[in-house]
């Protein structure tokens, strides 16, 4: 299966976060706290951010009552040290560029530890704007190709703002603006299964690794995801994806 898929990239990714089960929780709170501040509101039917974070939170079968006390800790309910969104930028191995999506109360800790990380793994932290202006920001929606018919998902994803449909073996991925995702997944849901739906950074061009090179990166990305405050690691690296 060739890399180009976004989802054969986001499966990785998330297999081995879901290695990691302590974590889960921790990313889940940080992602409904930062929901609750960017929408300003704690009531997910006023703020699809929120929504979606939940969603994604009782799908890793977070306990209600955590997610509550979350909410509640976001919304200044119960008291919480402030969380905000710091993003980095930097290159990996053959110039790839790399997108650090980070949530955190200690920003000097945090760009220590990213910076530590490019550094452990032959990566160059860059300054802010090196390389985002080769992503663009999009809704992804991941759907199972069996759960739904070609010409069912056309007239629901093309009449409810999608921007592309992708034929990626066994699923689709289904691209919008942000402005238009939420109301995009709110037309799809209980027509398909939804695999993933989620803002992501996608790349504008590619870089193909192999070799050492695939490995270091490999090497770079697997370190980032292990930081506590580390959200997403976007980046522009191609591979082809060997079948287990």
């Amino acid at each position: 299966m060739s890399g180009h898929s976004k989802w054969s990239t986001i499966k990785r990714k998330k297999g081995a976060l879901d290695a990691k089960r302590g974590k889960i929780f921790t990313r889940c709170i940080k992602e409904i706290s930062v929901a609750v501040k960017q929408g300003g509101s704690g009531d997910p039917d006023a703020n699809p951010r929120l929504r979606l974070a939940i969603e994604k939170a009782r799908a890793v079968n977070m306990p209600n009552d955590n997610i509550t006390r979350a909410i509640k800790r976001a919304t200044g309910e119960e008291g919480a040290a402030e969380q905000m969104e710091v993003r980095y930028e930097g290159y990996g191995p053959s110039g790839t560029a790399i997108l650090v999506e980070t949530v955190t109360d200690n920003k000097n800790r945090t760009v220590s530890e990213v910076r530590h990380a490019f550094s452990r793994a032959g990566g160059n932290l860059g300054e802010n704007g090196c390389v985002s202006y080769l992503f663009q920001q999009k809704g992804l929606i991941v759907i199972k190709k069996d759960s739904i018919s070609e010409e069912q998902l056309m007239e629901l994803a093309l009449g409810n703002g999608a921007e592309d449909i992708g034929d990626e073996s066994e699923i689709w991925e289904v691209t919008a603006d942000l402005a238009e995702f939420y109301d995009l997944k709110s037309a799809l849901d209980g027509h398909c299964q939804i695999e993933l739906a989620e803002i992501q950074m996608l790349p504008s061009t590619r870089i193909t690794l192999a070799g050492a090179d695939l490995e270091s990166f490999q090497k770079l990305v697997d370190t980032l995801e292990d930081l506590d405050d580390v959200m997403n690691v976007f980046t522009n690296a191609d591979f082809e994806e060997t079948t287990e």
